[in-house]
């Protein structure tokens, strides 16, 4: 049987993860990526 902290504290820790990325300032950019170097794929 799973243990209800060890999912409690597996769910905290996505969630917690979301919520950190979710407030990241670059998110709210939409920057074109540079250019690549070297030859274009065909």
């Amino acid at each position: 049987m799973i243990d209800n902290l060890a999912l409690a504290i597996s769910h905290g820790l996505i969630a917690l993860a979301v919520w950190r990325l979710l407030r990241r300032p670059d998110l709210d950019r939409e920057d074109t990526p540079p250019p690549r170097k070297g030859r274009p794929r065909a």
